[in-house]
């Protein structure tokens, strides 16, 4: 894991201290995702002799981002991505234009509303994004560390995250 990367998840981390507020942000992320892609599911263009949805065309730059800044943790975005991938054109494929449309906004709301709900609620401040735009990008990695960390892999990663504050509500 490069400098860089351990530099932005040292800051990214002080933003998302509160449990609760990461549990809103696996929730908001996967939301986003799947909503924001779902429509671009639906435009297929040809790419080496295949049809390849805009949808990955567009995400692949971010996904490789990812594999560049820590190769393990992008490989596990990159595994969730092609689940979500799937169930977002599944969803798109099988309801009218309208109703996608429709599901797209519920999604993009709720993952937007879960992620304000976390910050506000149960981390007690402004999103980091609004002070580093960069963040949106860092976010998945954050949770992908997290869920890493949790399995039991990437100790390195744990020291950088540290132990979460257990009266983090208090401290405000």
């Amino acid at each position: 894991m490069g400098g860089f990367f351990q530099r932005q998840l040292a800051v990214y981390v002080e933003y998302h201290r509160d449990p609760r507020n990461t549990a809103m942000h696996v929730v908001g992320i996967l939301l986003l995702f799947t909503g924001a892609v779902m429509p671009l599911t639906l435009v297929k263009l040809p790419l080496f002799g295949f049809d390849v949805s805009l949808a990955v065309i567009l995400a692949l730059p971010v996904l490789i981002y990812w594999l560049l800044l820590d190769a393990g943790l992008g490989l596990g975005i990159l595994a969730v991505s092609i689940v979500l991938f799937s169930i977002a054109s599944t969803i798109a494929s099988q309801v009218g234009t309208m109703a996608m449309w429709a599901i797209f906004a519920v999604l993009v709301a709720l993952g937007l509303a879960a992620q304000a709900i976390g910050h506000k609620v149960f981390e007690g401040r402004e999103a980091s994004l609004f002070t580093f735009p960069s963040h949106l990008l860092l976010g998945p990695m954050f949770v992908m560390a997290k869920l890493f960390i949790a399995l039991g892999f990437r100790r390195d990663l744990a020291a950088i995250l540290g132990p979460v504050p257990t009266n983090s509500l208090s401290t405000r």
